[in-house]
């Protein structure tokens, strides 16, 4: 009797501080102390749930440290830190913290000398609370580990029996992609498509336990070889002007508008020379950060509604050859190459480059050293180094640009006391010199663009030139104080015109021939690439055949918008249990092309041939001629029905 008493006042013990745990996890979380408490106690929240989950854990633990209520000391740090970086996630970047973010945890650190820069006073607060924790954590485990009850070997193996198989079964209902009916009756809802909701109404722990399996996608319903030659022949065919042109895209880091600001005066305008000039917009899928994301579909013509929330193409998925601009501009003798003043390493470029067709990528290791503009590399160095390296081609070139300048934090004087813009704003005066700080840095790129449009005007080459923004700054509480945004980062889902004036950033697309085109409108980054070739005069059975349908339909393919070329917009359009066809046909292509069978290569990559080829131990690239290689390649992409190429049905 006395050892069922013990088991249960441990037991109790257990609960308690499981509950206390998940109290403060969604304290720190949520910010919210009602909020907290709700989550708790309303039926229709799985608070408790996550409850059982954490006794489940320490029972677990306790069993194999083999002492009572040990495992707390590990359980409670760790979701207790999880919380905190969440929280601060949300507080930047405004979505919650996923699984797959510790993939870029390096850049974080790497970021941090900045971030200290704007709050040095948060900063050592932060590494004192830092010092504080850890040193408190090695005294409870040192004090607790000499005072905590050992736990008889068979009360050990009696303790996994009931953790292990709850735990096995708890991983078991993460699969969001498949229907559970335990889970369902523990009132766990996978919100995958509202991210927000999800860690709102499942609580932090088990939302982030469901974005666990994203890192698999999952093929979409019908997925097949015939589902994919269904789509039928694109009607266009890859055709290239006698004389190529030069193509220089530039992404630059958080390039827009400020003067968007409301009750804000700028003088002078900081980016008159791309407003004069421009093409259009650009609705990027970010906002404040996660350039990566928004690089991806501008290289590839792919689209991240189609894949899992949280995604991040470059440190997940791209480890294979995937079609890109550079990868078919290479095919047909250009020079392609990406330039970024930036370390290699970072969002995994020089990996993923190598990937995406670039034969060569410069980045801060082997770029010469650039001068600087404040503390990094200024727009203006690296239009001048994009220049050096253009003139110095004599075959026609693609070269991608990513710029480093913009990036944020934007205190006040970061480019010293004295700037080119006045600024009248009914705001604190923090506020006011860090939009003077941000027009500063937006009047270089402005500057840097006009650069670049002045030497390609006076080419003889035919030159086209595309330059976007990546997202809008993260200007934090400026957007706040100044009436923008309720908060200091965009929601994801708003009224139509907010999600415009919260995701546009300006676009221009130019030809030293031709001139701007004028009409794009708003554009999801993934129809870049067929506004860029067609100004080149380039055709291509994607970029130009099916993107330009796609383009002819919509202007913008986003998970939480959907924007049709009449203006309807539908927010919701994921959640609808049909897609339209070609919308379906975008996802099967991009998922086939990306973790498929490849089976669209013939049809709409024929550039890709060759990799196929080498992937065929039988018959090794080295072993086929050029014109061998030529004439199978038109073969393929003519005879389609013929099985003249065995497609590889791996991923």
């Amino acid at each position: 009797m006395p050892m069922v008493r013990r088991a249960l006042v441990s037991l109790g013990f257990t609960l308690a501080v499981s509950t206390l745990l998940v109290f403060f996890v969604e304290l720190i979380a949520r910010g919210s102390f009602a909020d907290s408490i709700a989550f708790l106690s309303q039926p229709h929240r799985p608070g408790w749930s996550t409850v059982v989950l954490i006794v489940v854990l320490a029972i677990g633990l306790d069993a194999l440290l083999g002492r009572r209520h040990n495992g707390f000391l590990i359980i409670g740090p760790i979701f207790l830190v999880l919380a905190f970086v969440g929280q601060q996630k949300s507080l930047y970047l405004g979505d919650p913290l996923y699984p797959t973010d510790f993939l870029y945890s390096r850049q974080i650190v790497e970021l941090m000398p900045l971030l200290v820069g704007e709050r040095p006073i948060m900063a050592l607060a932060t590494v004192l609370a830092v010092l504080v924790s850890i040193g408190g954590l090695v005294w409870s485990w040192r004090y607790w580990r000499r005072r905590a009850d050992s736990i008889a070997f068979a009360a050990r193996l009696s303790r996994l029996a009931i953790a292990v198989p709850a735990l096995v079964a708890f991983a078991s209902m993460m699969d969001y992609a498949t229907f559970s009916w335990v889970r369902d009756r523990l009132q766990i809802v996978p919100m995958m498509w509202d991210q927000k909701e999800n860690y709102r109404s499942n609580g932090f722990t088990l939302a982030f336990a469901l974005n666990l399996p994203m890192a698999k996608v999952s093929a979409p319903a019908g997925y097949s070889e015939r589902a994919v030659n269904a789509i039928g022949k694109p009607g266009v065919a890859i055709a290239l002007p006698d004389e190529q042109p030069d193509i220089i895209m530039v992404m630059n880091e958080s390039f827009w508008d400020p003067t968007r600001l409301p009750d804000v005066t700028i003088k002078p305008d900081p980016i008159g020379f791309i407003r004069s000039t421009q093409s259009g917009h650009v609705f990027s899928p970010e906002f404040g950060g996660m350039t990566a994301n928004v690089e991806f579909e501008a290289l590839t013509g792919f689209s991240n509604a189609f894949l899992p929330t949280g995604s991040i193409p470059y440190q997940q998925y791209i480890r294979t050859p995937i079609p890109s601009l550079a990868t078919f501009l290479r095919s047909e003798g250009y020079e392609t190459r990406a330039i970024h003043p930036f370390a290699g390493w970072f969002w995994n470029r020089s990996m993923v480059y190598q990937a995406l067709g670039f034969e060569t990528f410069m980045s801060e290791e082997t770029l010469p050293k650039l001068k600087k503009r404040g503390t990094l590399a200024s727009d203006a160095a690296l239009v001048g180094e994009i220049i050096r390296q253009a003139d110095a081609q004599k075959q026609p070139f693609f070269f991608f640009a990513v710029t480093l300048q913009g990036h944020g934090p934007y205190p006040p004087g970061r480019y010293g006391k004295e700037t080119r813009h006045e600024v009248e704003a009914n705001t604190t005066g923090w506020a006011r010199d860090s939009i003077a700080t941000f027009a500063e840095g937006a009047a270089d790129a402005d500057d840097s663009l006009k650069t670049l449009v002045e030497w390609a005007r006076k080419r003889e080459r035919p030159t086209v030139i595309a330059f976007f923004g990546d997202h809008l700054p993260p200007l934090g509480d400026v957007y706040v104080q100044t009436g923008f945004m309720e908060g200091p980062v965009a929601p994801r889902r708003a009224p139509l015109d907010d999600m415009m004036a919260q995701h546009e950033t300006p676009l221009l697309v130019w030809s030293n021939k031709t001139g701007t085109e004028r009409r794009i409108g708003t554009i999801s980054p993934a129809f870049l690439p067929l506004h860029v070739l067609e100004s080149a005069g380039i055709s291509h059975p994607y970029y130009t055949g099916f993107l330009g349908k796609m383009r002819g339909s919509y202007k913008v393919i986003d998970r939480n918008l959907l924007l049709g070329q009449d203006g309807a917009a539908d927010q919701d359009w994921l959640r609808e249990p049909k897609l339209d066809r070609d919308l379906k046909n975008f996802r099967l292509l991009q998922y086939d092309m990306m973790f498929g069978g490849k089976h669209g290569t013939r049809r709409y990559f024929p550039e890709l041939i060759d990799d196929l080829i080498a992937d065929r131990p039988a018959s090794p690239r080295r072993f086929l001629s050029s014109a061998d290689r030529s004439s199978l390649a038109i073969q393929a992409y003519c005879c389609i029905d013929a099985r003249i190429l065995p497609v590889p049905t791996g991923g």
